[in-house]
């Protein structure tokens, strides 16, 4: 095992027990890291995504805020907040934060590790599919990020509340069209 990956695993037993838990309860995703490489183990694309990159200024049935909301909302779901959200305070502590940081780096070097090992990792991904598939991957998001901004510029222009809108619009009545 690399110097990097064991001075890493020392300082998150040093930092605390829930760090040490993440890890332990991530070392199996980190070891089956070339499982992905051989194109074994695929990254799941949510429907709303794969919607998104067929389609990205589809508006039908878009035709009220609460159908827009509905959309936005179902993208938020699959790609998480949006530049527009301010961030939600869940009320973990800087040294819980500090913790967590410290538990995704020792994953990273895990897996880092791990995927070291493969010789020509890279041919590898190209022949057995993988890199395509994490292209096409990273598409469907791009797809669905544009999606969602499309969605709440086509919200502000039809006067919605937030979240068919962005979060700092503010609809010009009080009675918001449905």
């Amino acid at each position: 095992m690399k110097l990097g990956v064991v001075s890493t695993l020392v300082a998150v037993a040093l930092c605390g027990c829930s760090a040490a838990t993440q890890v332990r309860d991530g070392v199996g995703a980190a070891v089956t890291a070339p499982l992905t490489d051989f194109n074994l183990r695929r990254e799941y694309i949510p429907t709303v995504l794969l919607q998104a990159e067929g389609n990205p200024y589809d508006t039908r049935n878009l035709n009220q805020c609460t159908t827009i909301a509905a959309e936005v909302i179902r993208l938020n779901d699959a790609l998480g907040p949006d530049t527009d959200e301010p961030p939600h305070d869940d009320g973990t502590l800087m040294s819980e934060r500090a913790q967590d940081a410290a538990a995704r780096a020792a994953l990273d070097a895990i897996r880092n590790s791990v995927t070291d090992f493969i010789p020509g990792r890279n041919w590898i991904r190209q022949l057995s599919g993988a890199e395509q598939h994490s292209r096409h991957v990273q598409s469907a998001i791009q797809a669905g990020r544009s999606r969602r901004a499309y969605l709440k510029g086509l919200g502000m222009q039809r006067n919605c509340a937030p979240p068919a809108s962005p979060s700092w619009y503010r609809p010009r009545s009080a009675a918001y069209p449905q």
